[in-house]
Parts: C-alpha cells; sequence; structure tokens
C-alpha cells in the first residue's frame, strides 16, 4: 500500500478525502470509456464515468451511514446491490442482430468492471482502482488484437453471405468445399420483401492452411454473391 494515500482512507470521511475520491472514479471511469467511446460503442465515456462515479458514491453513502451517523447497518449491503444492479444497463448494450451476431459483450463487462472499478475509489482502495483500469484498458486495447490473432486462425468459424437468388447457393457450397473446407451447418433465410436478398449463414470448419479471408474472397468472386462477412 502507498502510505501517503492513507489520509484519504479509512473513516476520514473529510471533504478533501471524498472530493479525491470522487475525481479518482471519475478519471478511471472516463479513461475505460474513451476507448469505448472511440469505437463507438452504445456505452461510451459519459456513461463510464457516471457509473463509476455511482459506485464510488454508493461506497462512501454505506461509509457515511456507518461512521457519521452511526447507523447499524452492513457497509458492504449498498455496494453488493451496485454489482448486481449494473447486470440490467449491461444488458441493455447486448443485442443480436440479424446475421445472428452477438454485440455488445465487451461493452457490457467494461460497465461492470468500470463499477467494481468505482467501489475501490469510494473505499479508499486507490492502488485496486488504478491497477484494474490499466488491465482493463489493457484488455480492450492490446488483447483485442490477440483475439483477433486467435480468431483468424480457428479451424471453425462462421460467414454470412447474401446472393441475388437462391441459384447462386450450389455455386457457394461447391466453391467452400473445393477449397478442403466442410460445412458443418447451414442456416438459409428467404428474402423478406421486394429489394432485399436472399442470404446463409454458414458454419465452416477448415485446415489452418486455409485462410479464412482467402475462403471470402473466392465465394465474393461469385457471379451472384452481394457479400460475405465472417461473424
Amino acid at each position: 500500500m502507498l502510505n501517503f494515500l492513507n489520509m484519504f482512507r479509512g473513516a476520514n470521511l473529510d471533504t478533501l478525502s471524498v472530493a479525491v475520491r470522487l475525481v479518482l472514479a471519475v478519471i478511471c471511469g472516463g479513461c475505460i470509456g474513451l476507448e469505448r467511446e472511440h469505437k463507438r460503442r452504445p456505452a461510451g465515456f459519459r456513461t463510464h464515468i457516471l457509473i463509476c462515479l455511482g459506485a464510488a458514491m454508493t461506497t462512501l453513502t454505506s461509509q457515511f451511514l456507518v461512521l457519521e451517523q452511526g447507523l447499524f447497518t452492513d457497509m458492504a449491503r449498498l455496494g453488493a446491490q451496485v454489482i448486481a444492479g449494473i447486470g440490467f444497463i449491461g444488458a441493455g448494450t447486448i443485442m443480436i442482430t440479424k446475421r445472428r451476431q452477438v454485440k455488445g459483450l465487451t461493452t457490457a463487462a467494461g460497465l461492470w468492471a468500470s463499477a467494481i472499478v468505482g467501489l475501490c475509489c469510494g473505499a479508499g482502495f486507490f492502488e485496486g482502482a488504478f491497477f484494474a483500469t490499466v488491465i482493463i484498458i489493457l484488455a480492450e486495447l492490446v488483447f483485442s488484437k490477440l483475439e483477433y490473432l486467435i480468431i483468424s486462425n480457428a479451424t471453425n468459424f462462421h460467414i454470412y453471405v447474401e446472393y441475388e437468388d437462391s441459384g447462386v447457393l450450389g455455386g457457394i457450397v461447391d466453391t467452400i468445399k473445393k477449397t478442403g473446407a466442410y460445412i458443418v451447418d447451414m442456416e438459409v433465410t428467404r428474402s423478406a420483401g421486394e429489394g432485399r436478398h436472399p442470404c446463409s449463414v454458414f458454419t465452416i470448419r477448415t485446415r489452418r492452411r486455409v485462410s479464412h479471408q482467402q475462403l471470402m474472397t473466392k465465394v465474393l468472386d461469385l457471379s451472384g454473391v452481394v457479400s460475405v462477412e465472417e461473424l
């Protein structure tokens, strides 16, 4: 622990201590939210700040009731409700697209972690808040590249293919098989209205020497194929 920060911890709830904890919560939440804002995610800079600040206020309120008001209550109770309640906000950032893509999981996890950082700030656990913030930012910035590398070399993956008419489907299947890949599952969706193309989602198993991008390029080059996207 950093001894020079002891004046801002524990039972010391003077104005300076409260201000330091809340300002630190704003800084930590803002740093986490900047990365999400840069990627234009549903919960960005201000959302993370408010959640982190609110969690810090919850911890401070618990301490105030016990230390200043002398009420007999569990100081961890309000913080526990924050951990459980943040799931409602996180769930609002998760969505499933028409292409069976699940989006928003990282943002939801970041919101939950941001709330925990706020609890650390409010409790005076400054070291934990700082290191957690650094690790969360690393996970969102650096580890995402490692995740992409792992996914790009996966033997199983999904592609979404949109084409002009059902007659093109046979050529798509043949092209995938010619690359040495296997179609594990295929979901075909008919066009639902004028101007909309039929589409399919393929679950593909391939050898490691077969590039996902090369396979998708060969499918896209087929006559009648409108778009190809990896899910």
